[in-house]
């Protein structure tokens, strides 16, 4: 998606989009002059069922391809249930027009398990004991073993935050931990801890 990121979106059902197809490659100069242009421009028309796709590296380029297209379906007589501008969002990896996909972090979460956790190792056993009951207040799941405590966390900000309150490190936590480093030996403590409360 890195240079075609925007798209136009074009429902019309089977027997309309193989008709604009055609269309815009026989008839009009218009049209013909827009069938040049996409393939100089390197703009990819493709097609899923009834539904066509102009991809286009700038809003510019495809709001040129819409006027034209939109005057062919206008020709061919085709009310198009939908022509839609779609613009591609890297960050979130979808359309701007989809629907959000859930975050990973909520996923986790809503599995019982903290998806980040900082580790910190104390000075003691005594220590690491105060440390994990002062988390526990504060909200934190704990899981406290000998020197070192585990706090989850609801998101990698949070995280990242008590880690640098508490000179910690912070690992990703629920199953991953499990998944991407299976020699760990904190890979155990992937859930919100022995004290059931809120993370």
């Amino acid at each position: 998606m890195a240079r075609d990121d925007w798209r136009l979106r074009i429902e019309l059902g089977a027997d309309g989009a193989g008709g604009l197809l055609g269309r815009l490659g026989l008839l009009r100069s218009d049209a013909r002059e827009l069938a040049h242009d996409l393939e100089d421009r390197r703009l990819a028309v493709t097609q899923d069922g009834g539904t066509l796709f102009v991809y286009a590296s700038s809003s510019l380029e495809l709001e040129k391809a819409r006027a034209v297209i939109e005057h062919e379906l206008e020709d061919l007589d085709e009310r198009p249930k939908a022509v839609v501008t779609e613009h591609w969002l890297a960050r979130e990896e979808r359309w701007d027009d989809e629907p959000a996909g859930p975050n990973g972090d909520e996923e986790i979460l809503a599995e019982g398990y903290a998806p980040w956790e900082v580790r910190i190792q104390c000075a003691d056993h005594h220590a690491a004991r105060e440390l994990a009951d002062r988390l526990d207040r504060e909200g934190y799941g704990v899981v406290r073993r000998w020197t070192y405590v585990i706090a989850g966390c609801a998101s990698r900000k949070q995280a990242q935050e008590l880690a640098e309150r508490l000179h910690g490190e912070v690992e990703p936590g629920g199953e991953l931990v499990w998944e991407t480093a299976p020699g760990n030996p904190f890979a155990v403590f992937g859930g919100l801890g022995d004290s059931g409360g809120p993370i």
